[in-house]
């Protein structure tokens, strides 16, 4: 860094090599300021060419590449006698000077310190270059002799353009000082959410907090809970009182305030020139109330309204504090999307929490291990669509020749479902009197669960076997369920088996009946429901036309037939027929989702591969 020495009148030059270091610009302007005063300038115009030069030092430090900002910033001050000119060359990749340059908008981060210069100097003239720019700045100097003549006119403008860019700069600060305390508020609030998890709290505080920043003097925050048509109250200033529920079904004149804004989705001003009607719930406040009521708008949905206003006509939100006010809605609605969508995971968590609980519940009611008889072994299988679900099976020992199986199968699918399996499952359980006669077990059933199944529009349907090895028999009662399938003794055909009977729940009092036949081995007998029978869902087209070439007419029902006939031919034991029919489910489900549950029973003839335990 240099300085040259000043030189005598009329014509004097000082030159500067500032270091491209923001910290050194109050040196370089203090060191203008004392050749200025050397040379006889007044203090308004010395100001004036020093806040100049600190805008222009600061653009050329603040735009300067890496490769440059070695490089110093030249300041040269050539003073005569009825001008100063200085000039400010910098190293940055430069800038085209703008036409017309105007005030910009006090939320626009660039554009102030053009404004400044011009309003400072007379003259300002910027010179690109490819390897530097320069700014070059006239100020005319006003003498003593010509001060008395032309001074008043020119010092008026002076004072004015002075006072004019006080306001800017206490404009500027004051919206800095707004945004500060704003972002503060914001980020303490915020702490606080994160650890107690208390929207409300957070709102209160959060509120207090804008009352300061803008010197209102109360607030009402209302939302719009998740499929409401109500404005609710959901935090004001203890020294206010609204109706704690505002219907958004408003029509007519007089609408409320708030209602306004929801329902327009812009703010509201209210005051002197925009009373509020008589009847609107925030005129309770006080006669002469005024404010903004601001609608809380996330993801396009209005979420409710935010209302700051003082009690007193006098002085009105300024622009700045309006934005505060702004800016306050919009955090408030993001927490109130933020806490609806935690508050949904929690719930959606516990949800599955239950399900998953009230599937191992459900699991557990099935038999974890199957009693067998001498000459025949029995398997069975229950998967659910969802965590829960409406079919199950169970197999009940009544001797050492007699086997009660029972599969059934509760309209619909999940929690109702299964509760009424459970109900179900328990009644079989709790008639044992009646377990040798399968038609009046179904009739005892369904007088007992006739009244809750219809309550609730339900039905449920089953079919309970009873097998007797001793007798070489099976009897069977349906309540409207599949029918039983029945293969045996080197048949070519499936026997199909389905006694009359409606499904429980329909009537209150039903009559069964009971179909007896024999089993004569070696035989296959399939107990099952309805989702069995499903078309099944492939997981590509390729699975789907492999399937439909392979079986290019045959229904569901009657897939299920050809594969329980041909098992008759394969030396299998119960749980090995169950584990393949599984599989062949399975494959014919592919990748997609089961539709409906899926239970069967299997019987099958006993030989020394049987050791059914489940």
């Amino acid at each position: 860094m240099s300085r040259a020495r000043a030189q005598s009148a009329p014509c004097a030059q000082f030159r500067y090599l500032l270091a491209c270091d923001l910290e050194q610009v109050p040196t370089a302007r203090r060191a203008v300021r004392r050749f200025l005063t050397e040379q006889g300038l007044h203090e308004e115009e010395i100001s004036a060419c020093e806040l100049a030069l600190v805008e222009a030092c600061n653009n050329a430090i603040q735009n300067v590449r890496e490769e440059g900002s070695s490089r110093p910033v030249e300041i040269t001050v050539l003073c005569t006698s009825s001008k100063v000119e200085m000039s400010v060359n910098d190293h940055t990749p430069g800038f085209d000077w703008p036409d017309e340059i105007t005030l910009p908008e006090l939320e626009s981060e660039r554009g102030r310190g053009l404004f400044f210069i011009q309003s400072f100097m007379d003259v300002a003239n910027y010179l690109r270059g490819k390897d530097q720019n320069s700014l070059i700045m006239h100020k005319m100097r006003c003498h003593q002799e010509h001060r008395h003549t032309a001074g008043a006119a020119s010092l008026h403008e002076l004072q004015q353009r002075l006072e004019d860019t006080q306001q800017v700069v206490s404009d500027m600060a004051r919206e800095l000082c707004f945004r500060t305390e704003s972002l503060c508020a914001i980020f303490r609030c915020s702490t606080q959410l994160a650890r107690s998890n208390d929207l409300g709290e957070f709102a209160r505080q959060l509120l207090a907090d804008l009352l300061h920043i803008t010197a209102a003097d109360w607030y009402v925050l209302r939302i719009v809970p998740e499929n409401g048509r109500d404005l609710v109250r959901f935090a004001m200033s203890s020294d206010v009182e609204v109706p704690e529920i505002m219907p958004l079904s408003h029509a007519g004149r007089n609408i409320p305030i708030e209602v306004q804004a929801a329902l327009r989705r812009r703010e509201m001003l209210f005051g002197p020139r925009q009373p509020l009607s008589p009847s609107d719930p925030l005129a309770g406040v006080g006669a002469s109330v005024m404010g903004v009521t601001q609608p809380l708008i996330a993801n396009d949905e209005v979420l409710g309204t935010l209302t700051a206003g003082k009690k007193n006509w006098t002085t009105p939100f300024s622009p700045p504090q309006a934005k505060v006010i702004q800016t306050f809605a919009d955090f408030l609605a993001i927490q109130i999307v933020s806490a609806r969508l935690c508050e949904e995971h929690v719930r959606n968590r516990l949800l599955a929490h239950d399900l998953e609980l009230a599937r191992n519940i459900q699991r557990s009611l099935l038999p974890k291990s199957l009693p067998q008889l001498r000459d025949f072994g029995v398997a069975g299988f229950c998967e659910s669509a969802r965590e829960v679900g409406g079919d199950f099976f169970d197999v009940l020992q009544l001797s050492d020749n007699s086997l009660l199986l029972v599969v059934a199968d509760v309209m619909g699918k999940g929690v109702p479902a299964a509760l009424f399996a459970a109900i179900l499952h328990s009644l079989i359980r709790a008639l044992p009197e009646w377990t040798q006669k399968p038609s009046e077990l179904l009739a005892r059933i369904n007088w007992h669960m006739y009244q809750d199944l219809s309550a609730v529009d339900m039905f449920a349907t089953a079919q309970v076997a009873l097998v007797n090895s001793k007798k070489n028999q099976m009897t069977v009662a349906s309540a409207g369920h599949c029918p039983v399938l029945v293969v045996q003794n080197a048949s070519t055909h499936v026997t199909s088996i389905s006694p009359e009977g409606m499904p429980l729940g329909i009537l209150p009092t039903t009559r069964f009946v009971d179909e007896v036949f024999e089993l004569r081995p070696p035989c296959r007998v399939l107990l099952y429901t309805d989702g069995l029978t499903d078309a099944p869902e492939r997981a590509s087209t390729t699975d789907r036309a492999a399937w439909s070439a392979a079986n290019p007419v045959l229904p569901s029902q009657e897939r299920l037939q050809d594969w329980l006939l041909g098992s008759l031919s394969r030396e299998r034991s119960a749980a090995q027929l169950r584990d393949e029919l599984a599989s062949e489910l399975a494959r014919g489900r592919g990748e997609g989702q089961l539709r409906d549950d899926q239970t069967f029973l299997i019987v099958s003839e006993n030989d020394s591969l049987d050791a059914e335990n489940g």
